[in-house]
């Protein structure tokens, strides 16, 4: 997820992606989120094993903003919201 100025970029897991960026959108997520203003669903990926899904989250949080902002531009270039 990311703010509207695309300056922040924020990972996460959740089991009902639906109901977190509900919280995200309506200020209940986290603190960081709230602070930085993180509403707008950019880009995510589906797992079934949560083993799999925190792997994902931690190789996407430690590698640079550069591969942060190509793995979003790899399936949303515009930077749409894709909570709509």
């Amino acid at each position: 997820m990311t703010n509207r100025s695309k300056t922040v970029i924020y990972t996460g897991v959740t089991n009902d992606l639906r109901r977190r960026v509900r919280q995200h959108k309506d200020k209940k997520g986290c603190e960081f989120t709230k602070r930085y203003n993180i509403n707008t669903l950019v880009y995510y990926e589906s797992f079934s094993r949560i083993y799999d899904a925190i792997a994902a989250e931690k190789k996407i949080k430690s590698g640079s903003r550069a591969k942060k902002t190509a793995l979003i531009e790899s399936i949303n270039p515009n930077w749409k919201d894709l909570s709509i």
